[in-house]
């Protein structure tokens, strides 16, 4: 741990580090912040991951543990984490962290369960179908097409820690990360509102290794992918709501297939 006088919102450090919030800049270096004990907890159970923490002297009292595992430990004071942090109100810890994506096709590897996302824009969502997918046991989430960048503030704080628990991989072509997770031995089930199949009786379906493709918060699917998909597959929607929150769509999905596949 660093110790002696906090470094302030001017450091040199604290600057470069702040650019991260921008994605090109992310992208450049490959590097990404990780905002609150939950995210910095779970970047440190990576091994090398996490290059440094910044944290209040308030924090570093508090997250003992953390600063007791961390590389490096980095006073700052209030006015420096309120650059660093995207919260409202900081928690007080921010660590400066190497990315953790892969290729597809090594993710999809003998996977039994799958998110892909593809053009899916809101990072809230995005941090949510990835914590939906980590507590269904899946095996890995695909950000693919236009999607949002995983290491997005808003969605690493939404991951809630599950950014670190599970391989993430991106792919600009949406149709080549479908490819892939079929010739991976997935079958490709597209969640549609307009689906032929309904969840609550596809359990035979389920029981396969499945890539789970869910389409944009806005618009959905686009006809491109939803032909290269094996089935589709609609929630029954019981009430009078039009359609279901994209990340709710996915946690139903996830737990349907996770819950088919664990009788086995």
């Amino acid at each position: 741990m660093t110790a002696g006088t906090p470094l302030t919102r001017g450091n040199g450090r604290v600057k470069e580090s702040r650019k991260l919030s921008r994605r090109s800049e992310r992208s450049e270096r490959r590097l990404f912040l990780a905002d609150g004990p939950k995210a910095v907890q779970g970047a440190l159970e990576v091994p090398g991951c996490v290059v440094e923490v910044f944290a209040t002297p308030a924090a570093t009292a508090q997250y003992a543990d953390l600063a007791a595992a961390a590389p490096a430990w980095t006073l700052v004071d209030d006015g420096a984490m309120d650059g660093l942090s995207d919260s409202v109100t900081p928690a007080g810890l921010v660590a400066v962290c190497r990315f953790l994506d892969r290729p597809v096709d090594h993710v999809v590897d003998e996977a039994r369960l799958v998110a892909l996302c593809a053009d899916v824009r809101d990072p809230g969502n995005a941090g949510t179908v990835i914590r939906c997918a980590d507590a269904a046991g899946a095996d890995a989430v695909v950000l693919a097409g236009h999607s949002v960048d995983p290491y997005n503030p808003k969605t690493v704080r939404a991951s809630v820690g599950s950014l670190f628990h599970l391989p993430i991989a991106t792919e600009p072509d949406p149709a080549a990360a479908v490819r892939a997770a079929r010739d991976a031995g997935l079958q490709v089930l597209a969640a549609d509102g307009a689906g032929e199949l309904d969840l609550d009786h596809a359990d035979d379906l389920l029981a396969a290794p499945t890539a789970w493709l869910f389409g944009n918060e806005a618009w959905g699917l686009p006809a491109v992918l939803t032909d290269l998909a094996d089935h589709r597959v609609r929630i029954p929607i019981h009430g009078r709501a039009e359609s279901l929150n994209l990340s709710t769509a996915a946690a139903l999905c996830l737990y349907a297939s996770a819950k088919v596949q664990r009788r086995q």
